[in-house]
């Protein structure tokens, strides 16, 4: 007999939301099949089985939308022997009512003499509270039916209800729960912004020779069309390889300078932002580029990423730009040194050899940790992604 227990699916990953069995309980199931789906940090994945047997999941297993923690026991994989239960010492009348409530009475336990099953023990039992926990659910104006009741058989107590914070009206909408993306998105942000020190900084560009290298690409019907995005992460991790001081991080009291450029693309989807990692940028051209980013924003909006595919990055790029949003102070993916933000592509009127002409602009915002950094350095980074996304074609020649 094996346990079945919920992975780890992440590094930092300490709850995972239980998605549901695809087994049913009594089938056979082998080694290496999906057993049941659990959501983690930032997606959904298909847990398999570790040896053949028959599921047995156990009474108090999670329901689907529970959150559960990292390595709880959610039932068992039982060889036949093992599986055959004795048979459960229940009346006819008993029997009969877990019938009609579709219950196996091999899942229940028996309150009764020699671990007898009583109707108690199959019916659902009402959910009680305390006198004083009504009153002050009444003054607190708390819907006693959202407390979870901490005393015997799930009674609630007043302290269940002082629990839930006063300062709030309970929350009973549709879709108005934190997800556990939402909370894992809520505490990645405030760590980073606990334990880096960050600086942005703001430039203005002349994308033209950017706009028109993409309306290029247009024309070559066989190709795919590369987006902003991917001409300006492809751009980064050319500059990054110029200044690799950007493209490293903190870790364990000292620098480590990462030799790889890995850069993670932040894609806004129904669930949350969701960033997968774009692997050696530096190896690949336009065109794969193009292909492999549609193909993994694709993924993350269908929460069909892997956890490989979302960790290792060594910087990050951040489009708001579709938004028509100019300038704004991205947060730092610890542990990464740096985040690039992009910002709207707009016609404005430029100098250009002492006259007034229309170009097309961006403003880029750079944020950086700046114990690992200076200004100057992050600086430079910015001025020389600059300059090639002002002559993007000389640094794109493959």
């Amino acid at each position: 007999m094996s346990e079945i227990v919920l992975p780890r699916l992440g590094w930092t990953m300490e709850h995972g939301v239980f998605m549901g069995w695809l087994k049913q309980p009594g089938e056979s199931v082998k080694a290496g099949e999906p057993l049941f789906t659990i959501e983690g940090d930032k997606s959904v994945q298909e847990v398999e089985a570790i040896e053949s047997g028959f599921v047995r999941i156990a009474a108090n297993a999670p329901k689907v939308g529970d959150t559960v923690a990292v390595g709880t026991v959610i039932g068992h994989i039982e060889q036949l022997a093992e599986f055959l239960p004795p048979s459960p010492i229940a009346s006819p009348s008993v029997r009969r009512l877990a019938r009609e409530l579709e219950i196996d009475l091999t899942t229940v336990t028996g309150s009764g003499p020699r671990g007898r099953i009583r109707e108690e023990d199959v019916r659902p039992q009402e959910r009680t509270a305390t006198p004083r926990a009504r009153k002050t659910a009444r003054e607190k104006q708390i819907d006693i039916a959202i407390v979870n009741g901490t005393g015997r058989n799930g009674r609630i107590r007043e302290r269940d209800v002082l629990a839930i914070s006063p300062t709030k009206s309970p929350v009973t909408a549709e879709g108005s729960q934190i997800s556990s993306l939402r909370k894992t998105i809520a505490q990645r942000l405030v760590h980073s912004l606990r334990t880096t020190a960050p600086v942005t900084l703001h430039a203005t560009v002349d994308a033209t020779n950017l706009v028109n290298l993409r309306e290029q690409f247009k024309t070559i019907a066989e190709l795919a069309v590369p987006s902003f995005t991917d001409f300006i992460v492809k751009l980064s991790a050319i500059a990054l390889q110029k200044h690799p001081s950007l493209n490293s991080r903190w870790h364990d009291d000292r620098i480590a300078m990462m030799t790889d450029v890995h850069i993670g693309l932040a894609v806004d989807t129904d669930a949350g932002l969701i960033v997968p990692v774009i692997r050696d940028v530096p190896t690949r051209t336009m065109r794969q580029l193009a292909t492999f980013t549609k193909t993994v924003v694709e993924k993350a909006r269908q929460r069909k990423l892997t956890p490989d595919e979302m960790q290792g990055g060594t910087f990050t790029v951040t489009n708001l730009g579709a938004f028509g949003i100019d300038a704004f102070t991205p947060i730092i993916n610890w542990p990464e040194c740096a985040i690039l933000g992009i910002g709207a592509i707009r016609k404005q009127p430029m100098v250009v050899n002492d006259t007034i002409v229309a170009r097309h602009t961006a403003t880029l915002s750079l944020t950086f940790d700046h114990r690992i950094v200076d200004g100057a350095p992050a600086a430079r980074f910015l001025q020389t992604l600059c300059q090639g996304i002002e002559n993007p074609s000389a640094w794109l020649v493959e």
